[in-house]
């Protein structure tokens, strides 16, 4: 657990900022309300230091009272609003997704790497869109998702050794859990400009999916669009309104795509 990687004789040798940190990290999608004792076990500390923080992290806002437990509170959402990759890309992004929607009416994600998992920070799905295991907020591993190959495809080297080093986890018979297979895909992705993920989340969706880049060309997100596999839409036919969104949402964000010097296709494009 968290507070007992780094004590001494017994006690928590991290500074306190760490150990809030972790009191705050125990809350989850699957544990959005827990008790003092909840919140001890998961952070790893002890339950006298819990209520300590607890204490502090309510006075400010942080955490709210629920249910004789605690939930995160709306201070934090305010302070997480300011995240430059999380509200600021979606509200820049939210036009060219939403028409991406009107297109498909299908799931419509962006989302951007953190570490080795890909975070979500928009996500439009209409009511008879394919079910996805997605959430705004939530993360996933980077290798099996559309969005996730994109990133990961435009990761530093040294991120992409380290996701190919560990064990692949498999989500369906069809997840890609072969090293030398995701090696290939990713080389594959960085030279087409689109990712396609077949069926190896849920056995009954693919997605479509584009990098949105920076000012810089930089990779800074990646778009998708996620469908039923056995519906009327193909990864080839949704391949353009996909890569176009990601080009709008790019310039949105001031990329300019280089121009050969004697004019013709843009280089970079998707």
């Amino acid at each position: 657990m968290p507070g007992k990687n780094a004590t001494t004789g017994g006690r928590d040798a991290r500074s306190l900022s760490l150990r809030t940190l972790d009191v705050l990290g125990a809350f989850g999608a699957a544990r959005p309300r827990l008790t003092l004792s909840e919140l001890s076990r998961a952070s790893g500390l002890s339950l006298t230091t819990t209520h300590r923080i607890v204490a502090d992290l309510l006075e400010w806002g942080a955490l709210e009272e629920a249910d004789g437990g605690y939930q995160v509170g709306l201070r934090l959402w305010e302070a997480a609003c300011a995240a430059p990759r999380g509200l600021a890309l979606r509200e820049t992004a939210l036009p060219a997704m939403e028409d991406l929607y009107e297109a498909t009416h299908e799931n419509v994600q962006l989302a951007v790497r953190e570490g080795l998992e890909v975070v979500y920070v928009e996500r439009i799905t209409g009511r008879g869109a394919v079910r996805v295991l997605t959430k705004v907020g939530g993360r996933f591993a980077l290798p099996a998702t559309g969005v996730g190959l994109v990133l990961l495809a435009h990761a530093p080297r040294e991120v992409q050794e380290r996701v190919l080093a560990e064990p692949l986890r498999r989500w369906t018979p069809y997840t890609v859990t072969d090293p030398a297979v995701l090696r290939k895909m990713l080389a594959d992705v960085r030279c087409a400009g689109t990712a396609h993920s077949d069926r190896q989340v849920t056995e009954d969706a693919f997605s479509v999916a584009c990098p949105v880049r920076g000012v810089g060309g930089e990779v800074v997100a990646a778009l998708s669009v996620v469908v039923r596999s056995d519906g009327p839409l193909t990864p080839k036919a949704l391949t353009p309104a996909v890569q176009a969104a990601g080009r709008s949402i790019s310039r949105a964000l001031g990329w300019e795509p280089a121009r050969p010097a004697g004019g013709g296709r843009l280089l970079g494009a998707g």
